[in-house]
This record gives C-alpha cells, sequence and structure tokens, in this order.
C-alpha cells in the first residue's frame, strides 16, 4: 500500500491525539437553505472540526476537502 511521508510527520502523527473533542455549536442567523438537508459548513481550525464532526459522521464520509495549509505549525 503506498504511504504519504514528509519532513516533520514523525512530529505530527499522532498529534490528534492531543486535541479535545469540542461541540459544534449551531449559529441560526447564519443559516440558509432547507435546515433538514444536512448540509453543513464548518468555520475554525480543520483537527478541531474534524473531530467536532467524528461522532455524527463515523464511517459515513467517502472525501473531504480541507482548504491547505495545514499540518504547517503556523496556526497565527
Amino acid at each position: 500500500m503506498p504511504t504519504l511521508n514528509w519532513i516533520g510527520k514523525e512530529t505530527v502523527v499522532n498529534h490528534h491525539h492531543q486535541v479535545p473533542f469540542r461541540l459544534l455549536k449551531d449559529v441560526p442567523e447564519l443559516a440558509a437553505g432547507d435546515p433538514g438537508s444536512g448540509n453543513l459548513i464548518v468555520q475554525g481550525d480543520n483537527l478541531v472540526a474534524l473531530k467536532a464532526l467524528l461522532p455524527y459522521y463515523a464511517g459515513q464520509v467517502k472525501c473531504i476537502y480541507i482548504d491547505p495549509p495545514y499540518n504547517t505549525g503556523n496556526e497565527g
């Protein structure tokens, strides 16, 4: 099976274990369209957002597009 390798991978490979779970916060005044559509826009750090979605969508997602850059260490 192919693997992805990059400089610094060893440093971040288990970083997700250190990031706490957070709850998604609904913001009704920013909603658009049919509330029952199941569509979401999640704003925030990608790892925090993905961990917040995990309880709802584990095993159901085939593809996620995350606007890079990520895992750069530049959270500022």
